[in-house]
C-alpha cells in the first residue's frame, strides 16, 4: 500500500450532517495524537506559569529597574528599507512566537486534512463552539467599554483566545481524568480559537501594509513549499538539512513579513501551511514531514519560546494593592475579565446548547452539561495570545496596555479557579471513564473502546 492510500485511511470518508451524539468517542488515531500533544503541552504550561510568576516578581521588586531595562534594550539594526532594530521584548513577541504560530499552523493543517475536523460531522460542533467562544467575549468587552475611553475600543479581541498550554497545565494540577472526547474538544477549541485569532491579528492589527515586501516574500514561500514537498526524504534522512535549507528560507520570510506591516508571526502560519501532512516518500510513511518538524520544534516552543515571551510580556508593575485595585476598576481590565471568565462559558456552552436544540443532537451519555461548563471555564485561560493582542491593541506607552495585561492575568487565574471548582467534584467520575478507555483485555495495544474503530493504528 502506498503512502497516499495509507493516509486516506486516517478517517472514514466524511459524511455530511450533524452527529446524533455531541462529544462522542472519536477515532483511536486521533485519541492517541491528542494524548501525546496534551502530555507535551502540560509540561509547557508549567514552564509558562513559572515564567509568569518570575516576571511579576521581577517587575514588582528591587529587580524592577534591571528587568525593565533588559526588556526594553534594543538589539539589531535599521537600514531604512530594512528595520530589524527591536527591543528584547519585541524579539520575543515577534520572533520567538513565530515558532509557536508555526506549530499552530501545523496543527491546523493536520486537523483539517487528516484529523477529526476533516469530517464535517465532527468539525461542526467544536468550530461553532469556538466561534461562540470568540464572539461572546468580544461583545462583552465592547459593551463594558462603551463608557470607557475611545482608545479602549481597540482591545475587543483581547479576550478571544484560549491558551492550550496553560489550560492543560491547570487540568494536570487539579488531577482531572477527563474523558477523551472532552480532551479532544478542548484541543480542537484551542486550535480553531487560534485560527480565528490569527485571522483577527492579520486583518485588524496589521500596520500600514507595504505590498512590495509581501510580493518579495511570495517567491521565497514558493521555494520553501517546493522544497518541503519534493525533498521530504532529505529532511528525514539528514536531520541537519532542514536547518540548512528550510530555516534560512523561514528567516527571510519572517523578515519580509515584519517589514511589510503584517504581524511577523503570521509568517510562521503561512510556512506551516506549506509543509506536507501526508507522507511524500518511503522515508515519511511512519511520520510525515509536518509530524517530524512538530516533534523537533515543540520542545523549543513550549520550553523556551512561549515562556520567554511570557517572562517579558507578563511583567507588569501593579503598584501594590492600591494600584492593582485601580487597574481592576478600569473598563479595559473589567472587559477582559468578564469576557474571558463569563464570555467563554456563555459562548462555548451556549452555542453547543443551541446546536443540540437546532439539530436534535444530544450530548454523549458519558458527558454531562456540567462537564462542558467546566471545560468552557478552563477555555477562559487566554494568556499567551491574549497578552500578544493586548500589546497590539494599544499604543505601547499607553497605560491601557498594563490594564489589559492585568485583566488577562486576573482572568486567567479566575478561569482556572472556576474550572477547578467545577471539575474537581467530577474527578471520580472521570477516573472511572479513564479506566474504561485504557482497558485492553485482548492485549492488542489498542483500548477495547476503540475495537470497532476503522482507524486501528495511530500511525496509519
Amino acid at each position: 500500500m502506498n503512502s497516499k492510500q495509507a493516509s486516506d485511511r486516517d478517517l472514514p470518508a466524511p459524511k455530511p450532517g450533524t452527529p446524533k451524539k455531541i462529544l462522542e468517542q472519536g477515532t483511536f488515531r486521533e485519541y492517541s495524537r491528542v494524548e501525546e500533544i496534551l502530555t507535551k503541552e502540560s509540561a509547557g504550561g508549567v514552564a509558562l506559569v513559572i515564567a509568569t510568576i518570575l516576571a511579576l516578581i521581577c517587575a514588582n521588586s528591587p529587580l524592577s529597574d534591571l528587568y525593565f531595562s533588559v526588556r526594553d534594550a534594543h538589539l539589531g539594526f535599521d537600514l531604512g528599507w530594512l528595520n530589524l532594530n527591536l527591543s528584547i521584548a519585541h524579539w520575543a513577541a515577534d520572533g520567538l512566537l513565530a515558532v509557536f504560530f508555526f506549530l499552530v499552523g501545523l496543527e491546523l493543517k493536520h486537523e483539517f486534512i487528516r484529523g477529526d475536523l476533516r469530517d464535517p460531522k465532527l468539525a461542526l460542533v467544536p468550530m461553532l463552539a469556538a466561534a461562540g467562544g470568540v464572539a461572546v467575549p468580544a461583545v462583552i468587552y465592547t459593551l463594558v467599554n462603551l463608557a470607557g475611553p475611545e482608545a479602549s475600543h481597540h482591545g475587543w479581541a483581547i479576550p478571544a483566545a484560549t491558551d492550550i498550554a496553560f489550560a492543560v497545565a491547570v487540568l494536570t494540577l487539579i488531577g482531572s481524568k477527563l474523558p477523551a472526547a472532552l480532551r479532544t474538544f478542548l484541543l480542537t477549541l484551542a486550535v480553531v480559537d487560534d485560527l480565528i485569532a490569527i485571522l483577527i491579528i492579520a486583518i485588524f492589527y496589521a500596520e500600514e501594509t507595504n505590498l512590495l515586501y509581501l510580493l518579495a516574500a511570495l517567491p521565497v514561500i514558493a521555494i520553501y513549499a517546493l522544497v518541503a514537498y519534493k525533498a521530504e526524504w532529505l529532511f528525514k534522512k539528514h536531520y541537519s538539512a532542514a536547518w540548512m535549507i528550510l530555516f534560512p528560507l523561514a528567516v527571510i520570510t519572517w523578515i519580509l513579513f515584519y517589514n511589510s506591516g503584517v504581524h511577523a508571526t503570521i509568517a510562521g502560519v503561512v510556512l506551516a501551511f506549506c509543509v506536507p501532512v501526508h507522507a511524500r516518500s518511503a522515508y515519511g510513511q511512519q511520520h510525515s514531514l509536518a509530524e517530524t518538524l512538530e516533534h523537533r520544534l515543540r520542545p523549543f516552543s513550549t520550553g523556551v519560546a512561549v515562556p520567554v515571551f511570557a517572562f517579558f510580556s507578563a511583567g507588569v508593575a501593579v503598584g501594590g494593592l492600591s494600584g492593582l485595585f485601580d487597574a481592576w476598576t478600569t473598563t479595559v481590565a473589567l472587559g477582559v475579565i468578564f469576557g474571558l471568565v463569563c464570555g467563554k462559558m456563555i459562548g462555548i456552552t451556549g452555542t453547543t446548547f443551541l446546536v443540540t436544540k437546532l439539530t436534535k443532537a444530544n450530548l454523549d451519555d458519558e458527558i454531562k452539561w456540567i462537564d462542558l461548563i467546566g471545560m468552557s471555564a478552563i477555555a477562559g485561560i487566554g494568556f499567551t495570545v491574549s497578552l500578544l493582542v493586548a500589546e497590539l491593541s494599544f499604543d505601547p506607552t499607553s497605560p491601557l496596555v498594563e490594564d489589559a495585561k492585568i485583566g488577562v492575568l486576573t482572568a486567567s487565574l479566575l478561569a482556572a479557579v472556576v474550572g477547578a471548582l467545577i471539575l474537581l467534584p467530577r474527578n471520580n467520575h472521570y477516573k472511572k471513564i479513564a479506566e474504561l478507555e485504557s482497558r485492553d483485555e485482548n492485549k492488542d495495544g489498542i483500548p477495547d473502546v476503540f475495537s470497532d474503530d476503522t482507524s486501528r493504528s495511530p500511525q496509519q
